[in-house]
């Protein structure tokens, strides 16, 4: 009962998570019509305050001294800082430009992306099913170029981008909570933000604080609307399998993949289609060799304590 109990919590959890990441397009459209530069930089300054404060009311100044200790761990918090304000810039800019569908075929990616630096960084072998699903994502990448007539780089840069975020967050993870390292990544970026809203006041004026009450409030939580999924992500992965997570973060951008039809209505060619269908199919055959390979590591695991349990 109490397992089943932290599953139900663990998966709320996470579907809270990738359910608000799934509707970032409607807030960040509700910036408009700031600079989106000027919109990251706020979004990193606000979320440095409020994971500072958050650090502070929950005494959680160890893990920074830790990590302020360790120049490999700081070093690599930075690199993810620099990652996801990458991300964070391309997917603003996407979303002002409306291409939210774009957006959502990067996040559609990203899997396929973690098991390409599982081959090249790790050496990992692909199993057949893998290969298939990777042969696919070209496929469809190849496709979509021709639909977009041209590669599709912003697709292509927020996969690329938060797939090392994950992975270079992955390595560091165990001695850096969620928030401690949001706070830490948004303070080796922020140097990066100020020059850039240095840059945007000489060039086009700085007009976020100037639109109204109603959209400095949403400025200013922008840094508490990306605290808030990150810690509700830390929570559920704890409780709940890895492979619930898998299948869970496929509903990211098959949100905004609705959001960018629906709602804002962006046209799709058959030829786009074609390319999101193989994208699908990938994704498919990832999922069954997820499934398939959780089942033969259980299996194996009961034959081991079956053979403990009668040796």
């Amino acid at each position: 009962m109490k397992s089943r109990s932290l599953h139900r919590t663990g998966l709320t959890y996470a579907l809270g998570a990738y359910a608000l990441w799934g509707l970032f397009p409607l807030y960040f459209m509700a910036l408009m019509p700031a600079n989106p530069f000027e919109v990251v930089s706020y979004r990193v300054s606000f979320s440095l305050v409020f994971s500072a404060i958050l650090v502070l009311v929950t005494r959680g100044w160890s893990k920074i001294i830790s990590a302020l200790r360790s120049p490999r761990v700081l070093f690599m918090l930075g690199a993810s800082g620099f990652l996801i304000l990458i991300n964070w810039e391309v997917f603003i800019l996407a979303v002002y430009q409306n291409k939210v569908i774009e957006t959502s075929l990067g996040y559609f990616i990203n899997p396929l992306i973690t098991v390409a630096l599982g081959v090249t960084i790790y050496r990992e072998r692909l199993r057949i099913m893998q290969w298939m699903a990777v042969g696919l994502g070209l496929v469809a990448v190849v496709v979509l170029t021709f639909a977009y007539g041209q590669l599709p780089w912003i697709a292509l840069t927020l996969a690329v981008s938060f797939g090392l975020y994950g992975f270079v967050k992955k390595r560091v993870g165990d001695r850096v909570g969620a928030v401690a390292g949001l706070a830490i990544e948004t303070a080796w970026v922020l140097p990066v933000a100020i020059v850039q809203l240095i840059l945007v006041g000489i060039f086009g004026g700085l007009s976020a604080f100037s639109l109204g009450p109603a959209h400095a409030i949403l400025i200013v939580c922008s840094g508490v609307l990306t605290a808030i999924p990150l810690m509700l992500f830390a929570a559920g992965t704890k409780r709940i399998p890895l492979t619930w997570i898998g299948l869970i973060q496929y509903f990211t951008p098959l949100s905004s993949f609705l959001l960018g039809i629906f709602v804002f209505h962006e046209q799709m060619s058959a030829s786009r289609w074609a390319g999101f269908m193989f994208i699908w199919a990938a994704l498919v055959f990832l999922t069954v060799d997820i499934f398939r390979a959780t089942g033969r590591g259980r299996s194996r695991s009961a034959e081991a304590e079956a053979t403990a349990i009668g040796g």
